[in-house]
């Protein structure tokens, strides 16, 4: 049995994640705007909610993130930009988990295999950019990329046995891209998670600070 911190376990990935880590008997702790008025853009809301923790978690993994935002939609071009659009998609795709990152070295084994997790998206590699557009979800998620990479640096000089990764599941059919789907090849919220237990099962610390899909291959920067 694993003791879990899943951030974010309200949403399509995350309740599946946390269904199926349930299912394998896990002890899994979620925390969600939704469900514990979690505030994974506000640090006070953070550090509230990881200090009351008193052990010390198998898997921290970060699920939140967002396509769209309340007052902001993906970009076409360069003449939609806007810059409440920027200020929105980096506190949600890139200074929430690196608040959560801040204030989560407290709650992993240094004595033992510890896996920190982030939901990211191939549309943040900058090598893999054919189309360009999504402006600011591509800048927020290619700036967790980097707070990921940095992350893992430090934590490998004091958590040896930790793995910190960024991770694209796929494309999901959830709320969040239904409105972009198309007909691009798309997975269920369960069939996602399941791929991502596959990956996170295959993970050492060979595989520390990289950038993986939904099958386990690395995506370039």
């Amino acid at each position: 049995m694993k003791k879990i911190l899943l951030i974010g376990n309200s949403g399509g990935v995350g309740a599946a994640l946390d269904t199926a880590w349930r299912a394998d008997g896990n002890d899994v702790t979620g925390l969600s705007r939704r469900g514990d008025a979690f505030d994974i853009t506000d640090e006070p809301s953070v550090n509230i909610a990881l200090a009351k923790f008193n052990t010390c978690f198998d898997v921290i993994f970060i699920a939140t993130g967002g396509l769209e935002t309340e007052n902001s939609r993906p970009e076409k071009s360069l003449s939609e930009l806007s810059q409440s659009a920027f200020q929105e998609q980096f506190q949600l795709n890139a200074t929430g988990p690196a608040l959560v990152l801040k204030h989560a070295p407290k709650l992993l084994h240094k004595d033992r295999p510890t896996i920190v997790a982030a939901l990211s998206a191939r549309v943040g590699s900058i090598g893999d950019n054919r189309l360009g557009g999504w402006y600011s979800y591509r800048a927020s998620k290619a700036a967790l990329n980097q707070i990921v990479h940095s992350a893992a640096i430090e934590l490998s000089r004091t958590h040896p046995k930790s793995v910190c990764v960024a991770l694209h599941p796929g494309t999901v059919k959830t709320a969040l891209t239904e409105k972009y789907v198309g007909k691009h090849p798309a997975v269920s919220p369960d069939e996602a998670a399941q791929n991502i237990l596959k990956v996170l099962n295959g993970l050492s610390t060979k595989h520390t600070g990289l950038f993986f899909d939904w099958a386990g291959k690395r995506i370039e920067w």
